[in-house]
This record gives C-alpha cells, sequence and structure tokens, in this order.
C-alpha cells in the first residue's frame, strides 16, 4: 500500500492519507505509549476539532499501554472541558493510563474482543540508594495518583472507591462485556458507522 486514497470527484482527482479522511470524520487514533510528545499530539488534534465544530461528536479509537501519569491526566482534563462530546471506543487494549482516557469519553463503546487493564499506579525511576524521606514523598505521591484515579474510575462505574482499589490491587483485565456490567463502558459496538 503506497498511503494515499485517490478518488475522482467534480473537481478532479483528489489524493489524501486514510487519517486526513478520518480526521475530516471528526475519528483519531491514540494507539501508542501515553508520554508527553504523544500526549502533546493528540490534544492538538482534539483542541483543533473540538474548536472546528464545538459541539460536534469526536470519536478517539484508542489501542494504548498507557504510560505517564502526569500528561494522560492533562488529556483526560481536556478531553472533559471540551465543548464538543468526544466518544472513545477501545479498539484493542486500553491499559493502565489507556483505560483512563478511555473512560474520559461521554459515550464509552468497545469492540467485542476489546479489553480493559485497570490496575494502581505504578512507582518507576527508583534508583538503588534513596533516603527514607525521598522515599516517603515518592509513596505519598503515588497514594495520591492512587486517590485520584480510583475516583476516576469510580466515577466512570457502578464501582465504590474501595471496590475499585480492591480490583485494581493486581492487573485487572476486564472484557468487553464486564466493563458494561460494571458500568465502565457504555456499549460494545458491531457496527462502526
Amino acid at each position: 500500500m503506497n498511503g494515499l486514497i485517490i478518488k475522482e470527484s467534480a473537481r478532479g482527482i483528489d489524493m489524501y492519507t486514510p487519517e486526513s479522511g478520518l480526521l475530516q470524520k471528526r475519528m483519531l487514533f491514540f494507539r501508542e505509549e501515553v508520554t508527553a510528545e504523544s500526549c502533546d499530539r493528540l490534544l492538538q488534534y482534539l483542541l483543533y476539532l473540538d474548536q472546528d465544530d464545538p459541539g460536534k461528536e469526536i470519536t478517539l479509537c484508542i489501542n494504548s499501554p498507557g504510560g505517564d501519569v502526569s500528561s494522560g491526566l492533562a488529556v483526560f482534563d481536556c478531553m472533559k472541558a471540551m465543548k464538543s462530546p468526544i466518544r472513545t471506543l477501545c479498539t484493542g487494549m486500553a491499559a493502565s493510563m489507556g483505560s483512563i482516557l478511555f473512560l474520559a469519553g461521554s459515550r464509552r463503546e468497545m469492540l467485542p474482543h476489546s479489553k480493559l487493564m485497570i490496575h494502581d499506579p505504578l512507582i518507576g525511576g527508583l534508583s538503588e540508594r534513596q533516603m527514607a524521606l525521598q522515599l516517603k514523598k515518592r509513596a505519598d505521591d503515588l497514594m495520591e495518583t492512587r486517590r485520584v484515579t480510583g475516583e476516576i474510575i469510580a466515577q466512570a462505574s457502578h464501582l465504590s472507591l474501595e471496590e475499585v482499589y480492591d480490583m485494581t490491587s493486581e492487573d485487572c483485565y476486564l472484557t468487553a462485556e464486564r466493563s458494561v456490567e460494571l458500568g465502565l463502558a457504555t456499549g460494545i459496538v458491531t457496527e462502526l458507522w
């Protein structure tokens, strides 16, 4: 495949990429790790579409392994503040921070064989030598992140915060059916259009 779609129209021959064609239909794909860079790119597209036609639904397809919490929460907050409703569609696995981005949707749908994975936040970046106060500060930050993400999951579902904490104490993989049962997803999609 050469990556271009060629279509004949009244204007002549039009050439465009699949991405630009889907962008015109207000459909975006996020299929990478959650990083500062990937979130900046995603936000640029989301903000452009929101400004271009405020109030018209945007579809965000997610297949992400998760990643950076602060970058993901920045996207989550912006998605919640937009004038346009955002439909999130899990197209494979929305894991960790990818699942939190999925939960930002006003309509949260999943393909039949897709999954969500939720868990407590992980601590990273520890060196061999850490002073006790440094470790305590890291632990306090981690517990605050746990509270924030736990509340997001609880608010988007039929679960209490304690039930969320119990489920997320280890990696919890949820099928599309189970996600709908728990209120994390609003439906299972069998037709895209």
